[in-house]
């Protein structure tokens, strides 16, 4: 037997639809009211928090992990530990060759060239930054000299050649401030250069060759 269909008169669906109005409205309504509650606190327009469940402390951790574990393998191929004696010569040899090859790299670039030039004559165009450079570039070369005498101590051979030179490394100490003040002498960039000569000989003798590179002048500034 079919089920007999049921006819809704018009007025309850019209009740129906009517009382379903006024409920979202009300519901707008209250939803509004707490905006401008949560707002009017203060005066200061506060937004209202939803609370959102924490993540996983796994999902937390797990970024800082991976950048911890980045930097130590960027860190491990910028600066290679050596284990064995044979490996610690060598990367010895390697700093002293890098470093010496940057205190003459800035020698002659900022010091010997310029003054050559008479840049650092009184009078002199561009005298000012041409000393300021010099200075930069004189406290450069002691700091290249002293790491590269540092270094040679890991190797018996090269520390044996450079060590009757460390005396005249630390006598450019107050060179810097001296070509920064446009008082050095003839004397001081001699000495200046006879040292340079003697540790790159004294390198090149225990078979670590040094190459000469000139630093910016950003590598001047950080020393």
């Amino acid at each position: 037997m079919s089920k007999p269909s049921v006819s809704i008169p018009g007025t309850t669906r019209f009740r129906r639809a009517f009382t379903a109005l006024l409920l979202s409205g009300a519901l707008l309504a209250g939803a509004t009211a707490c905006g401008s509650e949560a707002g009017g606190r203060g005066g200061r327009g506060e937004d209202v928090a939803l609370s959102v469940p924490a993540a996983p402390a796994a999902e937390v951790g797990a970024p800082e992990a991976w950048r911890a574990a980045e930097a130590a393998e960027v860190a491990a191929l910028a600066e290679p530990t050596p284990s064995t004696t044979a490996e610690k010569q060598k990367f010895a040899k390697a700093r002293f060759v890098a470093n010496v090859g940057l205190a003459a790299g800035a020698t002659y670039q900022w010091i010997i060239k310029p003054y050559q030039a008479g840049k650092f004559k009184k009078g002199a165009k561009g005298r000012t930054f041409a000393l300021v450079k010099a200075g930069l570039a004189g406290a450069f070369a002691y700091n290249r000299l002293k790491a590269a005498a540092d270094n040679a101590k890991a190797d018996p051979l090269l520390s044996k050649a450079v060590a009757p030179l460390t005396a005249g490394i630390e006598s450019l100490k107050g060179l810097g401030t001296k070509l920064r003040k446009g008082d050095a002498s003839d004397a001081d960039l001699n000495s200046l250069q006879d040292v340079i000569t003697g540790v790159k000989g004294a390198g090149e003798g225990a078979g670590a060759t040094v190459t000469d590179k000139v630093p910016s002048l950003s590598q001047l500034s950080g020393g």
